[in-house]
């Protein structure tokens, strides 16, 4: 059944004008959605190709689901995707120790998680904000703001100015926007890093399996579509600079062929450093409130955490619902507004960020006894509630 909620309309007094500064997954879905209510709506992002070539796979459990369908591209997704509703855990060699139902945080007419390619996610979320009608400029950031009581105004990089009554700092992990605005949190590294890669699906390949130990802290793979996976082995940081990228394939290939089961089939595709990408695990959490006068974040540009728990792009999706529920409630734009969106997402974002990072330290200080099935189902049975 699909989700039967409907946004209210904008306030009244003219239409509202919003910049949305960054085209990732929860800039994407508040343009969707406010389109949606009758917003005018400008979208800027900083890449000329907006993402729609980046990164390997991702984890979709059922909360972020519940956001998609709202957006209304569930459809597409389910198409694209590969759902599942189990995770394994094995031995480095391949054996299998025990599965686990996946618990089904978007309800039951949802899967409890579907893995996609992440570039496909991004092309129906491009096309999707593309038919709202929203205004798009692609290789374009904010040079300069500056707030009064009743709006912004913003000066482009292509020299154009806007006047806007929000803006929305979607602009990521490295918010420029964040920054200018005088919030000083900064993102700090784990002491993880992940090698990912896409590969063909061996069809035994039917969800996702995580092997602990071995060369690595994390080894495991992610069903992405009938034809194709993407892998991952996480391992602790090593100086980026001094790991030359051509010979990425050469590193996780290395790591890769110590472990069992299916692995030796996916690491016979870990020959090209392109397709290898090698990222730090990094988190974020903005304690204090999410905005300054008129300028809101969301998404990683307010917090963000390993994947231990696969939640990322779930608590930015689910940023984008409540925002927009709030600014079309026919409430004013205010500080109370906007303090209560930060009220509304901290203790639910804290508590997936807090749990991601201990699943991590429990594996950078050998932890054998942890309670990590304790952890993750409490989390996950809380997500379940709406957010």
């Amino acid at each position: 059944m699909a989700d039967s909620r409907t946004l209210p309309q904008p306030p009244a007094g003219g239409t509202p004008t919003v910049l949305v500064i960054g085209g990732g997954a929860s800039g994407n879905a508040v343009t969707i959605l406010l389109r949606r209510a009758g917003i005018a709506v400008d979208l800027i992002e900083a890449k000329p190709d907006w993402n729609a070539t980046t990164g390997s796979g991702i984890t979709l459990q059922g909360n972020a689901l519940r956001v998609l369908r709202e957006l209304g591209v569930w459809e597409q997704v389910k198409a694209s995707g590969y759902a599942f509703g189990s995770l394994g855990v094995t031995a480095p060699d391949g054996t299998v120790l025990f599965v686990a139902e996946d618990i089904q945080t978007g309800g039951e007419d949802l899967p409890a998680t579907l893995g996609m390619q992440r570039p496909q996610l991004q092309q129906i979320l491009i096309d999707t904000v593309r038919a709202s009608g929203a205004d798009v400029r692609l290789g374009t950031t904010a040079e300069a703001l500056e707030q009064d009581a009743d709006g912004v105004s913003v000066r482009f990089s292509d020299g154009s100015e806007g006047r806007y009554d929000l803006v929305i700092a979607a602009d990521g992990l490295n918010s420029a926007t964040r920054a200018a605005i005088g919030i000083t949190d900064k993102p700090e590294p784990t002491g993880m890093a992940i090698w990912r890669i896409a590969a063909p699906r061996p069809e035994s390949v039917t969800r996702t399996d995580l092997a602990y130990g071995g060369p690595a802290y994390i080894a495991g793979y992610c069903p992405t579509s009938e034809n194709t996976l993407y892998a991952y082995v996480v391992e602790a940081c090593r100086d980026r600079t001094s790991i030359d990228p051509a010979t990425y394939a050469d590193e996780m290939r290395r790591l890769a062929q110590s472990y069992g089961g299916v692995w030796p089939e996916i690491t016979e595709h870990i020959t090209d450093p392109k397709k290898v990408n090698y990222t730090w695990f990094d988190h974020l959490l903005v304690e204090d409130s999410w905005h300054r006068g008129r300028v809101v974040l969301i998404g990683d540009a307010a917090h963000c955490c390993p994947p231990t728990l696969a939640q990322g792009a779930a608590m930015s999706l689910e940023d984008a619902l409540v925002l927009a529920e709030l600014l079309t409630s026919g409430r004013d734009w205010d500080d109370e507004l906007f303090q209560a969106y930060h009220d509304r997402r901290i203790p639910r974002v804290r508590t997936v960020v807090e749990a991601s990072m201990q699943i991590g330290q429990w594996q950078l200080d050998g932890v054998r006894d942890a309670d990590m099935a304790g952890l993750v189902g409490r989390t996950m049975n809380l997500l379940k509630e709406r957010p």
